[in-house]
C-alpha cells in the first residue's frame, strides 16, 4: 500500500477523534511541534526506526518531539501507531494531519518576504489583505531576504504578487538586452 495513502488514514482518524474530543486545535499544535522536531532533528527518523528501542521508550521520546505535556489522545495514537509499527511514516501522517486541519479550518498559509523587518502593522495589514481575498483564516510567516533589496514579496494559496526592487531590475535588465 502507498505510504500516502496509509498516511491520510492515520490523520483522517486522528482529525475525527480530536474533532469528537474537541482536541483538535490543541492536536493541531502538537503536529506542528512534531513536524518542526522532525525537520530540527534529522537523526528523529532513524532514531524511530531502530528495531533495538524499545516501543516504551520511542512513545517517550515521541511525546517530547510533540512538546511533552500532550493530550491523551495524541499519547493514544501514537502508542497506535507503534503498535502497528507505523512510526517510520509518522512525518506524513503529521503533515497529512495538518494540511486535513487547515483545509476543516479554511486556514490559509501565507508567506511575507522583505528585505529589511517589518513592524507588526505592516505584516497584520498585509494578513488582513489575504484574508479578505481568500475568505479564511491566515497563517502567515515572515522571511526577511536581503537580496530582495527593497519592496516585498507575497505569497499564499496559488498566488505571489512579488513588487520587489530585485525583480523590477531584472525587468529593466532584460529590456535592455533585447
Amino acid at each position: 500500500m502507498d505510504i500516502g495513502v496509509i498516511s491520510v488514514r492515520y490523520a483522517r482518524a486522528l482529525l475525527k477523534g480530536a474533532i469528537a474530543q474537541k482536541q483538535e486545535d490543541n492536536v493541531y499544535k502538537e503536529m506542528q511541534t512534531l513536524l518542526e522536531s522532525f525537520s530540527q532533528v534529522p537523526q528523529l527518523c532513524f532514531t524511530l526506526d531502530n528495531p533495538m528501542l524499545s516501543k516504551n521508550k520511542k512513545q517517550e521520546i515521541l511525546e517530547t518531539a510533540c512538546g511533552g505535556d500532550n493530550t491523551d489522545l495524541l499519547k493514544s495514537f501514537l502508542a497506535l501507531v507503534l503498535k502497528e509499527g507505523r512510526e517510520g511514516i509518522l512525518l506524513f501522517i503529521a503533515n497529512s494531519y495538518i494540511s486535513l486541519y487547515r483545509k476543516q479550518k479554511n486556514i490559509i498559509q501565507g508567506k511575507l518576504t522583505t528585505a529589511v523587518p517589518v513592524t507588526l502593522a505592516i505584516e497584520e495589514k498585509m494578513k488582513e489583505m489575504v484574508r479578505v481575498n481568500a475568505n479564511g483564516t491566515v497563517e502567515f510567516k515572515t522571511k526577511v531576504d536581503p537580496g530582495v533589496i527593497g519592496g516585498f514579496i507575497l505569497e499564499y494559496d496559488t498566488y505571489r504578487m512579488d513588487a520587489s526592487v530585485r525583480t523590477k531590475l531584472n525587468d529593466v535588465l532584460t529590456q535592455l538586452k533585447k
